[in-house]
């Protein structure tokens, strides 16, 4: 959500496509990692972190995907979130309308939660599938996921490789509408 008002108070034609782009990021990676722990919950029926553990051995295929979206959502270069966090920051800081010093300090303040997202996702990440306490089941079969869930899960997907490698496709949408709003807002 950072992300999205820093490039949208940007009031540049870079911050506002890099928020239109984050938005549409956020919409697929959020919607896909609410899938795949709803599936897990389904497999394992397990909520707390600190009962899980070992998970990525008996459901690999849900690991895969799980540790593919976390990447994602991480702002991996090649996938959707990077291409408009790049797009936000150089948003913000070609932006005629701030100073020098509140550009430093929002980057910072962006710089830190980039550095602290990575520290929880990844540590919730290996709790879940390489935890201590490894993963038990009594008189349960726990069984990893099946063509439906891997159908969705790369209908997904598909769309945060293609956005991360061919962001134009997107933003060629945006453009025109970007512009309108700018010639509004400087024009009145």
């Amino acid at each position: 959500m950072g992300f999205i008002l820093i490039g949208i108070a940007s009031i540049t034609d870079t911050g506002l496509n890099g928020a239109i782009l984050q938005i549409i990021s956020h919409g697929f990676i959020g919607a896909a990692l609410f899938f795949l722990a709803g599936t897990s919950y389904d497999r394992i029926r397990l909520v707390y972190l600190d009962e899980m553990g070992g998970v990525a051995i008996p459901m690999p295929k849900i690991f895969t995907m799980f540790s593919s979206f976390s990447m994602a959502s991480l702002a991996l270069p090649g996938m959707s979130g990077f291409v408009a966090e790049v797009l936000v920051f150089l948003g913000i800081i070609t932006s005629q309308k701030y100073l020098l010093m509140p550009k430093i300090a929002i980057t910072f303040v962006m710089a830190i939660g980039m550095i602290l997202t990575p520290k929880y996702l990844l540590s919730m990440s290996r709790q879940i599938f390489y935890g201590y306490k490894l993963f038990n089941t009594p008189n349960s079969y726990v069984f990893d996921s099946g063509p439906r869930e891997l159908f969705v899960s790369i209908s997904i997907f598909i769309p945060v490789i293609g956005i991360g490698m061919y962001p134009d496709f997107v933003l060629s949408l945006s453009v025109d509408k970007v512009e309108g709003i700018l010639s509004n807002y400087f024009y009145r």
